[in-house]
């Protein structure tokens, strides 16, 4: 586990992705951004990936039930003192995060590359959820995102908290190419931005 920053207005519990670890460079951005605008930033990992520190073996994501569970006692743990508290996840945890969204506990969840189907996909998306979930929920995506392109998720009827903010050109790690005159340095930063004027607002 690690926790970056002090709960001057909050808290925000963040989960990886299912094939990078908590301090992936990804992770590390993402957290220290949020951090520095005055948020307590807790990164855990999954029962898989602890594994994974311990023997060095890939393993594949725990089970969706697991995951869950695993998410929820994190919940749990971290909402005792009555400080305002987001969920937040890139890609796989994201979409955990999502699910947990209408926990009692949490004001809402911030998503950085959901993943709406597997590659190749799009007939099999995951979204049930998200066409009925009532709290806050904010999705960073990639605009390029093989997981989830602008043209293809833009024609879901996902529910009116759900809010999609596009990156251009972004991939799945909201990476743009050479071509398009943005790093993704820039993306994640601009996510960052994004996502404290968000949390603010809702303070």
């Amino acid at each position: 586990m690690i926790v970056e920053g002090r709960a001057e207005k909050g808290r925000i519990l963040l989960a990886h992705g299912a094939g990078a670890p908590m301090d992936s460079l990804f992770m590390n951005q993402i957290a220290r951004g949020i951090a520095a605008g005055g948020f307590e930033v807790v990164r855990f990992e999954f029962p898989y990936m602890q594994q994974r520190r311990v023997d060095g073996k890939k393993r594949p994501p725990d089970r969706q039930p697991k995951l869950l569970d695993y998410f929820t006692q994190q919940i749990e743990q971290f909402c005792q003192d009555g400080q305002p508290l987001w969920l937040a996840g890139k890609s796989m945890g994201g979409r955990m995060a999502t699910m947990l969204t209408e926990h009692p506990a949490v004001a809402g969840c911030l998503v950085y590359g959901y993943p709406f189907y597997a590659p190749g996909k799009q007939d099999s998306p995951r979204i049930e959820h998200l066409l009925s979930v009532t709290k806050p929920v904010h999705i960073f995506q990639g605009s390029r995102d093989a997981m989830g392109r602008k043209e293809v998720v833009e024609a879901y009827r996902l529910a009116p908290a759900v809010q999609l903010h596009w990156l251009d050109d972004g991939d799945h790690d909201l990476k743009p190419r050479k071509i398009s005159g943005i790093t993704q340095d820039e993306h994640i930063a601009d996510a960052v931005e994004s996502s404290l004027r968000i949390i603010n607002s809702q303070l």
